[in-house]
């Protein structure tokens, strides 16, 4: 956005605080009459969220109020949520706690990852952005305040893609999913991270330890949880690309018993 703006002549400010004095005396020296908020990671202070005519607008990437905060997305997987969308609002001094302006709702596919959720709900922003702005010059605008149970959606952390097979197979495979690209979810082989970055859920048990390769097939290998096992279909050993767990396996010997742990 900066480039293109910088490329039309347009000018782009930067503040590393928005709540900065200086920063708001230089935008009110801006005609303004919306201000549109996407991903920006600070609280508007009040001085700013009432200088445009028609306020501030925020994209937020949740079926408000289910999830605020900073990543509604991964956590929407990780959750288990079967929908999830979009919701243009208007912003006040809280974290995602303003009025609603319009949504819209997609469904979580079974193979659902972060990435892909996010390059979905974003084809999407853009028209919801338009026919918000459009509704609010039109003065037709119906804001809807939020009730209803709330989650805050915390931000990522790498920590949280360490595989802990004492969980529910289906619980590791969505946050496999969740989390995908970033962190990734992760175990160790032999002393090495493995990657896990596609898996299926099986309801059987083994009885075994949990962390446990208790089957190997030509082309994944399965893993004893908490409940359940998951059989990991595609991996990415450390120092080496990502590839389907029949190429991984035709070029590293796992052996039925070795337990997985970093």
């Amino acid at each position: 956005m900066k480039e293109t703006a910088a490329a039309a002549g347009i000018p782009v400010c930067t503040p590393e605080r928005v709540k900065d004095s200086a920063f708001i005396e230089e935008l009110k020296r801006i005609p303004c009459d919306v201000i549109v908020v996407v991903a920006f990671g600070q609280i508007l202070p009040r001085e700013v969220l009432d200088y445009p005519r028609y306020g501030c607008i925020n994209i937020h990437a949740s079926l408000l109020p289910r999830w605020r905060g900073a990543a509604p997305m991964q956590w929407a997987i990780l959750a288990g949520d079967k929908k999830t969308g979009l919701t243009a609002m208007q912003m006040d001094e809280g974290l995602d706690t303003g009025d609603m302006l319009l949504k819209k709702e997609v469904d979580i596919e079974p193979d659902e990852t972060g990435e892909s959720l996010h390059d979905k709900l974003a084809a999407l922003g853009s028209g919801l952005l338009l026919e918000t702005l459009s509704l609010a010059e039109a003065g037709r605008l119906e804001p809807v305040p939020q009730e209803g149970e709330s989650t805050y959606a915390s931000m990522l952390k790498k920590d949280m893609g360490r595989a802990d097979w004492g969980q529910d197979a289906e619980k590791i495979e969505r946050y496999i999913r969740g989390l995908n690209s970033w962190p990734g979810v992760f175990t160790g082989l032999r002393g090495k991270k493995l990657k896990l970055w596609r898996a299926a859920v099986s309801p059987e048990e083994t009885g075994e330890e949990p962390g446990t390769i208790v089957d190997v097939a030509k082309n994944g290998f399965t893993v004893q949880t908490g409940k359940g096992c998951l059989t990991l279909l595609e991996v990415q050993l450390e120092g080496k690309k990502r590839m389907d767990a029949a190429s991984f396996l035709r070029g590293v010997s796992v052996e039925k018993g070795e337990i997985l742990c970093l």
